[in-house]
C-alpha cells in the first residue's frame, strides 16, 4: 500500500472532491488518473492506493481540489468516464463537503444510538442523522432532544406477512428521507434477504463480538462460557448472510476470569460505540472499498 499526504493540514479537509475506484491491477492507472486531474487544473490533496496480489485488483482514493472557477462535479464525472472505461473501473466521484443522510435503526439498547447522535451533533461525525427507526418507543424522547424524526415501526409477532409489511415501511422511510446510509445500532431484528439486497453497500451493522467468533444472540454470554481474555465488537456491512458481511472495523478490550456476563456486556458497550463510530465516519469519508468479501479501508 502506498500513502502520500503532501501537507498534513489538508488531511481532514472537506473541500474539493473524492474519487474512489477499483479495477483489475495493471500499469498506467495512477498515471492516467493524475494526468486527467492535472489536465483539468486540479490539485491532489492526498492519495492512497493498494494493489491486492491475491485478488489482482487495484484500489485508489484521491482527494483533490479544482482551481477557482474550475470544472464542477458533473463536468469532472464526464471527463473521467473514458478513463474508467479504459481500465474497467468501478468508480465514484463525490463532493467532499456533502454529508450523507443517515438513518439509525435501534431496538431497546441505546448506547450506540446515543453515541452517534452526540458525535454528529458536536461535529465528530461528518453525517446528517435524518431519521431514527425503532420497533420500540423507548428512544423517542432522545430523538426529540436532538430534533431527529422518530419512526416507531413495531413488530408485534414473527409472522412473515407482518415482518414484510414492517420492512416495507422501513424502506419507505429510506426513500422518503433520501437516506444514503442505514446504521443498525443494536437493532435486534434480522433483516430479510430482500431488504438486504435493497440496502447493499449502504447498511452498516454493529455486532457485539469479535467476528467470526460468537455469532448470533448473546455473544457476551458465549464469550463468558468460553473464558475469553479479550472481547470485541465488529462493524460490518449488512448482507443476507447473518453476521457474515464484509468487516469494516473491529475493537477489543481485555477482560479476565473474575468478570461475569453482565460485566463483559458493560465493557463491551464502550467497545461497540468506538467500532461503529469509526465505521460510519470512514464510510461517510469514502474511505471504504469492497474487495469481494473483504474491505479495503484507507485511513
Amino acid at each position: 500500500m502506498c500513502r502520500t499526504h503532501p501537507t498534513e493540514q489538508f488531511t481532514m479537509s472537506n473541500t474539493g472532491f473524492i474519487l474512489t475506484l477499483s479495477c483489475p491491477d495493471q500499469p498506467g492507472i495512477v498515471h492516467s488518473v493524475s494526468g486527467l486531474l492535472f489536465q483539468n487544473g486540479c490539485n491532489i490533496v492526498d492519495s492512497d492506493q493498494y494493489g491486492d496480489e491475491f485478488t489482482g485488483r487495484f484500489f485508489m482514493r484521491v482527494h483533490f481540489t479544482p482551481p477557482a472557477g474550475g470544472p464542477g462535479l458533473d463536468t469532472l464525472k464526464a471527463a473521467f468516464a473514458p478513463v474508467g472505461d479504459q481500465f474497467g473501473m468501478q468508480w465514484e466521484l463525490n463532493d467532499a463537503a456533502a454529508k450523507p443522510r443517515v438513518m439509525i435503526m435501534v431496538s431497546k439498547i441505546g448506547h450506540c444510538l446515543n453515541d452517534l447522535l452526540f458525535r454528529a451533533k458536536v461535529g465528530g461525525l461528518p453525517v446528517e442523522i435524518a431519521a431514527i427507526v425503532s420497533n420500540h418507543r423507548d428512544f423517542y424522547q432522545l430523538a426529540a432532544s436532538y430534533d431527529v424524526p422518530f419512526f416507531h415501526l413495531p413488530l408485534m409477532n414473527a409472522s412473515a406477512e407482518q415482518k414484510a409489511a414492517q420492512e416495507g415501511r422501513v424502506f419507505e422511510v429510506v426513500r422518503d428521507q433520501n437516506i444514503d446510509l442505514v446504521v443498525l445500532a443494536r437493532y435486534m431484528q434480522v433483516l430479510s434477504d430482500d431488504l438486504c439486497r435493497k440496502l447493499a453497500g449502504r447498511a452498516i451493522n454493529i455486532h457485539h463480538s469479535f467476528l467470526p467468533s460468537f455469532k448470533g444472540a448473546k455473544p457476551y454470554y458465549q464469550a463468558h462460557d468460553r473464558g475469553v481474555k479479550l472481547i470485541g465488537a465488529t462493524a460490518h456491512y449488512v448482507t443476507a448472510d447473518l453476521d457474515e458481511g464484509p468487516i469494516i472495523e473491529q475493537e477489543i478490550a481485555r477482560v479476565d476470569h473474575s468478570m461475569d456476563p453482565e460485566q463483559l456486556t458493560s465493557v463491551g458497550r464502550d467497545v461497540e460505540c468506538v467500532a461503529l463510530a469509526r465505521a460510519v465516519k470512514w464510510h461517510a469519508e469514502h474511505r471504504i472499498l469492497l474487495n469481494g468479501h473483504k474491505t479495503v479501508v484507507f485511513k
